[in-house]
């Protein structure tokens, strides 16, 4: 193949089953072994979550989300056996959660710096293992700098919504796609794969795409 093939994802620094699917989606892209070009894009699970949440993780799905607490209680059981089955060591006990716009708001800032990559890493680890808050300007900052991004250039970036319309704009075409939740992967512009599936899957629908490319 002369290009990469491109692959675009929507997904939320909030959703654990997005880190498990990165973890699953690299697998498969060492299995396909070709050349695979990503770019993430912004999906809100929960836009209308508070910077400043009180409470855990199960607080957070069984009052805000109406979950009753023993299956949230099983629900975080399974999801932190799983991640550890891709070697994340989930530590719901540490976790803030929070808003996320101003996440997603950096990515697109790290994009612009081709460190998108690294920051989105950066930002799962931050929030699902070390227990960071991911809503702050100031953390949010303070993450970028570990990266090595500007920290006053990126805390300027997020306090003037500088990079809000490109948030909005993956949305909006989310939306157009009908994309209803996340990890969500468009190949090639032309084949989907939803949720966090296993490596094979992804390194087969890079093998279909990589023959679709030369049949054509």
């Amino acid at each position: 193949m002369s290009e990469p093939i491109k692959v675009d994802i929507w997904s939320d620094i909030a959703c654990p089953w997005c880190y498990i699917g990165k973890r699953k989606f690299e697998a498969g892209v060492e299995r396909f072994g070709g050349d695979v070009e990503i770019e993430y894009h912004s999906f809100e699970l929960a836009p209308d979550t508070p910077v400043e949440f009180e409470g855990g993780e199960i607080d957070f799905l069984s009052g805000h989300k109406g979950i009753p607490r023993e299956q949230a209680e099983q629900m975080i059981d399974r999801v932190t056996q799983i991640a550890a089955s891709v070697d994340l060591a989930y530590d719901y006990d540490a976790l803030q959660h929070t808003n996320t716009v101003k996440a997603h708001e950096l990515l697109h800032a790290a994009k612009q710096h081709g460190v998108q990559l690294e920051m989105m890493e950066r930002l799962f680890s931050a929030y699902f293992v070390e227990g960071r808050h991911v809503g702050r300007i100031d953390d949010l900052a303070d993450l970028a700098a570990e990266i090595g991004l500007d920290r006053d250039e990126t805390h300027r970036a997020l306090a003037t919504d500088e990079h809000l319309g490109a948030v909005r704009e993956d949305q909006a075409l989310a939306q157009q796609l009908g994309i209803q939740g996340v990890p969500f992967f468009v190949f090639d512009g032309r084949f989907a794969v939803s949720g966090a599936q296993d490596a094979a899957t992804f390194a087969d629908v890079l093998g279909q795409v990589r023959d679709a490319r030369a049949a054509a």
